[in-house]
């Protein structure tokens, strides 16, 4: 076997910690943009170069054999020292072009971020951007992600972080909403109005109980977990929602409640140590902190909610 390890393509490992992770050829493809059939044969190839089954195959999916659990710890340390190499030689480049790879939530990416890299494509032409709008986490020490608009404080060692502010949340409506069925009162009143909220997640529910306000998930009138969705739907007149303030008021939308303490979410900026002053790194970050400034508020007495609920 060891004479057979010696020209291992990397690509066969990493096909082999994607099958592994996700546990079918299906949820491999989704992560790694590689077809399922060149996913299969690269497995088939893996197992050959290698003499030993990996996976059993089975009807629900692929699960690692006795040998795939064993090697799949080593399998992981070649992608991490894979990922470290890169990130290193990454961080060497003086170059002010090349490619800037931006993870954001979905929120971010389609209300807040469009203008800003409008500027940075202006002023820096030579840098082009990728924007992975998503609500997942992205891992910047695996190269998933140059830099990350997070809004919790990262934890992760051999990153640099730097919070920018809070983005100020509200309840909004509709203009047609509030002359169809006008403006409650008080937060009570909104259980007697058509109240935007989250299907699966409880996010919501576990905010205002920490508020000491009561909510359960049939209070909501229109579930949905995709906040980008609840801008449009309270756009479209289903009801109230919550929203970020400065994006309700771009959309043309009513305050509810406009004296109600609602929490906000922090946003930071976050990146690898190693690619921090990278020049193009170093220039879009500058861009970040300048272009998201106008919709941060820096007020002390916000609170502030994080992944789980209220922080």
């Amino acid at each position: 076997m060891t004479e057979s390890l010696q020209g291992l393509d990397w690509s066969l490992v990493q096909a082999f910690i994607a099958v592994a992770e996700s546990g079918s050829l299906s949820g491999a493809a989704r992560q790694t943009g590689v077809s399922q059939p060149t996913l299969g044969r690269q497995i088939k190839a893996m197992e050959a170069q290698v003499g030993v089954s990996l996976f059993h195959r089975q009807a629900k999916g692929f699960e690692l054999t006795e040998t795939g659990q064993a090697v799949l710890p080593a399998a992981l340390a070649m992608a991490d020292a894979a990922s470290k190499f890169a990130t290193v030689a990454a961080g060497r480049d003086m170059s002010v072009s090349g490619t800037v790879r931006l993870t954001a939530s979905e929120f971010v990416a389609q209300y807040i971020l469009p203008d800003v890299i409008a500027e940075i494509r202006a002023s820096q032409p030579d840098i082009q951007i990728e924007l992975n709008a998503t609500d997942q986490t992205d891992n910047l020490l695996f190269r998933e992600a140059d830099i990350a608009l997070r809004m919790f404080r990262p934890t992760q060692l051999e990153v640099v972080t730097k919070r920018l502010g809070v983005l100020k949340l509200g309840f909004y409506a509709s203009e047609s909403y509030v002359a169809r069925r006008g403006l409650p009162q008080a937060v009570e009143d909104l259980t007697n109005h058509d109240l935007l909220g989250y299907d699966r997640s409880e996010r919501i529910i576990r905010g205002a109980a920490a508020l000491g306000w009561t909510l359960t998930r049939s209070d909501f009138a229109v579930r949905c977990d995709q906040q980008a969705i609840h801008g449009e739907m309270i756009r479209a007149g289903c009801g109230v929602g919550i929203l970020q303030c400065d994006v309700a008021r771009k959309m043309g939308l009513v305050p509810v409640l406009d004296d109600f303490p609602m929490p906000g979410l922090e946003l930071w900026l976050t990146t690898h140590e190693a690619l921090r002053y990278t020049p193009r790194v170093s220039a879009v970050w500058k861009h970040l902190e300048t272009g998201l400034e106008p919709w941060l508020s820096h007020e002390r007495d916000i609170t502030i909610l994080n992944r789980g609920g209220l922080a």
